[in-house]
């Protein structure tokens, strides 16, 4: 592809350094007279582009400022990123995406990725292969249909910007080459009354159309982008709980594809219970878990527990029976009708809850399902805020000397319990993983370091683990590999330390969990490539921010 010149390079922000010409270049390019005489290196360009950032009114507007950047310099972004990475980790993707994707018609600007319409599944390849890239020049793809995202919800062709988001961590994180990415937004209406009625909403105006024409479309995509792009995993982001197992079971065995929300929650929510496991001293075998909020990401939860817990010497069965799962209907049991399939595995007995107390709609409610049970971790997936109450919590910790309590909702408004909280009504004794981040909490005189359970810990080097295997599926053991990997990097023996690795050094993080990741694929037999010097071919692998020839 030959470079463009004047202000054609100007704008293309793959290949746009702005101040950073240099003057041989502005002559050769065609740029003279359209800069600035001074010539400025990368960093120095960081410097003024973090001053102008800070000077953004308030999270949105700073997440608006770095889309702009992106849009017309690519790697000055990322060299932002990964400059400040803790601090803007939070601001590119969650909690403050939610704000720009409920924001993202009214500012909408300039269209990045490809759009795919449930109204013309015969258009899907098409539109993939206009966006101008060949078979041997795409990695990775992040999909999603915006039916359920974070905890907000319905969205339609806002959730775009949670696609291009997903893709800046894995980029920040791991290296993954920024131009060998294509975020995807499958625009299958939306049932949000709010944007179908507002005059500037960029998607389909129609409620979200399911059945046979939706899998048509799921299925054309998965077909296209295969075929189109051999070597690229395809990432599922956050599709509603009644498509997400559903297209992840149908497709997980013949095509490469990872969902997040399922797989990624699940494994990091795995190490932070095995982290957790390990300082409460009481093995996965022996654990009883209660899981509240039994949607796609509690259901992957639970899956995951349970294949450690197999790991650990149960049977399949002796572990689902150490798993609990309450929703709004309160404790599943198998007398309910109104189960999604994929919680029918875990269902309780209706007969073992005969004697329980019952809420006045027959259903059995959290605080009666940890008094009866007596577990020893609950974790949160609920998304409803301040859920687990003091006397709830006091009767976990009544029942086991180190509770692990993972609330993960988010966003921040929508966490089970804050932290603080947690900590003084155990004593200081709950092992405390959350979804959003939390500063530490000084209690008697210990400082506890609160882990936060980002799947930016875990997805971004799982990809590039997958990439650089290149294999053909991402299975158990890569998922379970990633886990381990990061448990491995948390001190278990400093007091007040927390379930998770910190996200300061987040590239490192996502290099080691990819060389596990490639060794499981290795081990398993499904990788297409099996380096001599894995830690040497992740490493060579990640894109660094760089200006480079052009």
């Amino acid at each position: 592809m030959s470079t463009p010149h004047g202000r054609e390079l100007l704008s293309d922000p793959h290949r746009n350094r702005g101040t950073a010409f240099t003057t041989a270049e502005r002559r050769e390019y065609g740029l003279d007279g359209l800069l600035p005489a001074a010539v400025l290196s990368l960093e120095d360009q960081a410097r003024r582009i973090y001053q102008q950032y800070q000077r953004q009114a308030d999270d949105l507007a700073r997440n608006s400022f770095l889309n702009a950047l992106r849009t017309r310099n690519e790697v000055l972004y990322y060299k932002l990123l990964a400059d400040h990475l803790p601090e803007l980790l939070p601001v590119v993707y969650d909690p403050v995406v939610a704000q720009a994707i409920e924001h993202f018609s009214a500012e909408f600007q300039r269209t990045d990725g490809v759009y795919l319409s449930v109204n013309d599944p015969d258009g899907i390849e098409r539109a993939l292969t206009n966006y101008g890239l060949g078979a041997d020049d795409v990695d990775l793809l992040v999909i999603t249909d915006a039916e359920a995202i974070l905890g907000i919800g319905d969205w339609g062709a806002n959730g775009m910007a949670i696609a291009t988001g997903k893709l800046a961590v894995y980029t920040a994180a791991a290296g993954i080459h920024p131009d060998r990415v294509i975020p995807v937004m499958l625009d299958t209406g939306t049932d949000n009354e709010a944007l179908l009625n507002d005059p500037l909403y960029v998607g389909n105006r129609h409620s979200r159309v399911r059945g046979e024409q939706y899998d048509k479309a799921i299925a054309a995509y998965i077909d296209a982008a295969s075929r189109l792009f051999p070597n690229a995993l395809l990432h599922f982001e956050d599709f509603g709980p009644s498509n997400a197992r559903r297209i992840l079971n149908q497709y997980r065995d013949s095509a490469r594809i990872f969902n997040d929300d399922m797989q990624g929650t699940g494994a990091i929510s795995l190490a932070a219970w095995l982290t957790g496991t390990r300082i409460a001293e009481l093995p996965p075998a022996q654990q009883k878990v209660v899981v509240f909020g039994a949607g796609t990401a509690g259901v992957g939860i639970a899956d995951r527990l349970a294949a450690a817990m197999v790991a650990d010497g149960l049977t399949d069965a002796e572990a689902i029976d150490r798993i609990w799962l309450v929703d709004k209907q309160g404790l599943l049991t198998d007398e309910l009708t109104d189960l999604r399939d994929f919680q029918r595995t875990y269902a309780r007995p209706a007969a073992e809850a005969a004697d329980w107390q019952r809420r006045a709609d027959g259903g059995v409610d959290l605080a009666e399902v940890i008094a009866q049970v007596k577990p020893t971790a609950l974790v949160g997936t609920s998304t409803l805020g301040g859920a687990f109450t003091e006397p709830i919590i006091r009767q976990l910790a009544a029942g086991t000397p180190r509770p692990i309590v993972l609330p993960l909702s988010n966003p921040t408004e929508r966490i089970e319990a804050h932290p603080a909280d947690l900590i003084t009504w155990t004593e200081g004794r709950a092992l405390i993983g959350t979804g959003t981040p939390w500063a530490d909490v000084t209690y008697d005189g210990v400082r506890y370091q609160i882990g936060q359970a980002n799947n930016a810990l875990l997805y971004p080097g799982l990809g590039l683990g997958t990439i650089v295997s290149g294999a053909r599926q991402v299975t158990d053991g890569m998922l379970t590999a990633a886990a381990l990997a990061i448990t491995e990097m948390v001190d278990t023996h400093a007091e007040g330390a927390g379930l998770l690795p910190r996200v300061e050094n987040l590239r490192e993080m996502s290099a080691r969990v990819a060389v596990a990741v490639v060794r499981a694929a290795v081990a398993e037999g499904v990788a297409a490539a099996e380096p001599q010097d894995v830690v040497q071919a992740v490493h060579e692998s990640m894109w660094q921010p760089a200006y480079r020839a052009l």
